[in-house]
Formats: C-alpha cells, structure tokens, sequence
C-alpha cells in the first residue's frame, strides 16, 4: 500500500520527538506499508510568529501557540496538495495532526499522535496560560483534523478520551495504539536475566531521564533518593538530560544532556538503563513518555506518577508503578523499600517488566498493529 507519510520533520532525525519521528516510520516500513515521505515545508508567516512569540513571552507573559495559526497551516496543506498529486498515494498518515487540519483531499488520512489541543492546554508547561484567542484557534485546528481523518490513533487511552469528550467525534474512528521504545533492542529473556544479575545488590540506582529538572518531578526524585538512604537503603540518583538549579548531594550522579545520535551516548544510555535498579519519572504533566517504554526493554521497573496517558504505558506492579501526588515521596519510598527487601520479587518484576515490552511497548508490535487498522479503512493494495 502506497502510503503518503507527512511531517514537518524529517523522518531521519532522531532528535526530533525523542525519535518517535523515526521510529513510527521505521515501525511503519518494516510492517511493510510503501512510505512516500512528505515532509520540510515552510511559510513565510514563519518569521513573523517567532518575532510574535518573543513578544507574548515578553510582553504579556504567555506562551505563543504558533503551531496552530491558521496561516501556517493553510501554507502547509498546500504545500503537501501538491505533492500528493505526484506521489498519488493510497493513504496519507501523520503524526502531525496540525499539518493536516487544513488539508483538502478525498484521499483517506490516518494520523496517530499521544495528545489532543484540549488535553494538553494547561496541562503541558508549554501550553499553559494561553491566550483565549490561542485556545480558540488550538481547538478549531484539533477539531478539523479529527473531522479531515478516517481514522484516529492515540498513543494512550487519556489521549483517546479526551478526543470524546472535547470534540465532535465519531467514536468508531478512535483507536488507541501504544508507542514503542526509542531504542534498538534485540535483547532476550536471558539477556535480561543476565543484566539483572548484574545489578549491583548494595546500591539501589534510581535512574531519572527528563530534559526538564521540575516538570519533569527531579525534585521529587532527589526527595525519594534522599528518603530511601535516610531509612538505611544505600541509594544513586542518575540525572540523564539536564542540570537542577539546587545542591545536590552526593550520591547524585549527574550525566548532562546524552545525545542518542552518537555511539557513545547511546553506549552510556544502555548502561545506565541496564545498571539502574529503578527508572524514576514523577512528572508533573505528560502525554506518554516514550521513556517508560525504553525502560521496559531493559528489564528495568518505572515509578511515575498518575498523570495523562502514563498509566497505559505503566500497568501497577507489572512493570513499576504509578503514584498520586498526595505523600509521593513516602509512597514511592516505601513501594521500593518493599520490593527491593525481597530479591525474587525485583526480579519478578524486572521480568515482567521486560515481557511488557516485548508484548506490548514495542514499535513492531505497534506498527503491525496500525497496518492492519489502516487496511481495515483502505484496503487497496499497491
């Protein structure tokens, strides 16, 4: 099936979307699906939004949702018109809801994204004390490009809801479909085995990953680590991906910013992820972190906190366990305390953990999952 596959990223950099651009196509082509990249538009509104968003930030304090200003995306959809008329494609998918809202086309669209303008507008830092204009805008493109789209995948069934409960929706469109790790994994259960073994028994290793010291809840984290060696448990707290503006004790290791585009940061991820007793994600407000995933495929049990589509990606005592905001640091602290006084049951868990990735948050299984959803809809073969 020819398949017209629109980003405005490039479905080559990993950086972007902490690679689930890359990723989701790669899921795709490997589940067989014909891939037509689309992609690389540009606008010349472009440079009188960044100047607008200086100024919102600036003068009225707020952010600028830019990505949903109707210029922007009327220059796209025509953009991407035209080359669909040389691609001629069965299909048109996209992780990008925004650059389809305005499309025009009688060819089926298929999106599949984690989040909707209406669930994150004041839950994601970014996207918090907008404009009422903003707001408008934002839930008129979300609108459109659920009504432009034969089919609806979200990535977490918080997402899928709020498409329901926000939008004018025909509910047999939404689907909901997982995102996999952004990792290379070929890892076996004896692999896993071995790595738990490998885990230093007289150390507990929290792992912490986040670009963002505070949204991401590395406060909260530090209050764990601080809390677990106050009771006697010998705890490292690893912080991958940024710097907090506070003191750390001494047995905060931090590792900066660790780009997985080189063989060395992606060397020392691995090895964090695979020494690390517990991956800790208290975050303040997320859709799905792609993260967990990543953790899963190393065997390694998360503790995250209830918010957005977390919990699909983490099943309580499967693989970790999500919190409450209310007494996080004592419930995490004693959740660890319990699971780490009993060796079988880390290792239970590390397993389970592991066989979560394997059966369910992995890109394979998730891009054989969307093909078949997008056969169902379109089942004209190239």
């Amino acid at each position: 099936m020819k398949t017209a596959y629109v980003s405005r990223y490039h479905h080559t950099d990993i950086s972007r979307w902490s690679g689930t651009v890359y990723y989701m196509a790669k899921c795709l082509t490997d589940s067989g699906l014909y891939l037509d990249y689309v992609s690389g538009f540009s606008s010349v509104w472009e440079s009188v939004f960044l100047a607008k968003t200086v100024l919102y930030r600036k003068v009225l304090k707020k952010p600028y949702a830019r990505h949903y200003q109707p210029a922007v995306l009327r220059s796209y959809a025509r953009q991407i018109e035209d080359r669909l008329d040389h691609i001629k494609p069965d299909v048109i998918f996209t992780p990008d809801t925004q650059a389809i809202s305005y499309l025009q086309t009688d060819i089926p669209i298929v999106f599949w994204t984690d989040a909707t303008f209406a669930g994150v507008a004041d839950f994601h830092p970014r996207l918090t004390n907008l404009s009422s204009g903003d707001i408008r805008r934002g839930n008129l493109v979300e609108q459109q490009a659920i009504s432009n789209c034969r089919l609806a995948i979200y990535s977490s069934e918080w997402a899928a809801q709020t498409a329901i409960d926000h939008y004018d929706v025909d509910r047999r469109k939404i689907k909901v479909v997982p995102f996999g790790a952004n990792v290379d994994c070929n890892r076996n259960i004896e692999d896993i085995r071995r790595i738990i073994a490998d885990r230093d028994p007289a150390v507990c290793k929290l792992l912490f990953v986040g670009v963002q010291w505070l949204p991401k809840g590395g406060d909260i984290a530090l209050a764990v680590a601080t809390a677990l060696n106050a009771h006697g448990l010998p705890t490292e707290l690893h912080v991958v991906g940024c710097a907090p503006r506070v003191h750390t004790p001494h047995f905060v290791k931090l590792h900066g910013f660790v780009s997985k585009k080189s063989p060395d940061g992606r060397r020392l991820l691995n090895n964090l992820y695979a020494s690390s007793h517990f991956f800790i994600l208290p975050t303040r407000a997320d859709c799905v972190p792609v993260v967990l995933a990543e953790a899963s495929s190393f065997g390694l049990p998360s503790l995250a906190t209830c918010v957005g589509g977390v919990p699909t990606a983490i099943v309580d005592n499967v693989n970790g366990k999500t919190f409450l905001f209310d007494n996080i640091v004592e419930h995490m602290t004693d959740y660890v305390l319990k699971v780490m006084s009993d060796g079988s049951t880390y290792r239970a868990l590390c397993i389970s953990s592991f066989n979560e990735y394997c059966n369910r948050l992995n890109w394979v299984t998730a891009g054989n999952a969307v093909k078949q959803l997008i056969h169902e809809i379109c089942p004209k073969e190239s």
